[in-house]
């Protein structure tokens, strides 16, 4: 039997509860996932890409011993299917918040089937508790000086803290 590799894409930036839920959740699924930790031309980001590639080893370190999977974090900057080919990847997972994500994930599913329909997209739904959760109003919640520690593991909020000191 081969080995089930999964892709966990995305931007993490930085890494929230929700996405170590969906991390915990497609760990269930694969024999190995890769998280790919990718720029996103459309975002500012607050931690550099080798900040958030460490920070993500950091945070998942210990759901690969959990699960008994093996989790690899790499860097990324190509075309998501591209990418899925080179690292092998028989699935992309995605996690879903709310209706408003599954429009552009369906979407995304629709075209990246197009390009491999070898790679299948999987969809998980966070934890109903984590769903409000994106990386996108934790930044905004903490530069407004709010109580970001509900939201991202506790090394995470002392890094974006300090990030906002500078």
């Amino acid at each position: 039997m081969s080995e089930r590799i999964g892709l966990y894409p995305g931007t993490f930036d930085p890494i929230t509860l929700g996405h170590l839920d969906i991390v915990r959740r497609g760990l269930k699924l694969v024999d190995r996932l890769i998280i790919g930790v990718t720029t996103n031309p459309d975002k500012s980001p607050m931690f550099t890409l080798d900040e958030r590639i460490a920070q993500i080893r950091r945070e998942t370190g210990p759901l690969g011993e959990e699960f008994g999977a093996e989790i690899e974090v790499k860097g990324f900057d190509e075309l998501l299917m591209h990418f899925a080919e080179r690292v092998g990847a028989a699935v992309i997972i995605r996690g879903l918040r709310a209706v408003s994500d599954f429009e552009y994930e369906f979407q995304m599913a629709g075209m990246n089937a197009e390009i491999n329909p070898d790679v299948e997209t999987v969809f998980l739904m966070a934890d109903a508790k984590l769903q409000p959760i994106a990386s996108r109003l934790v930044k905004e919640v903490a530069t407004y000086g709010g109580d970001i520690s509900p939201f991202v593991p506790a090394e995470v909020c002392k890094e974006v803290l300090e990030k906002l000191k500078k």
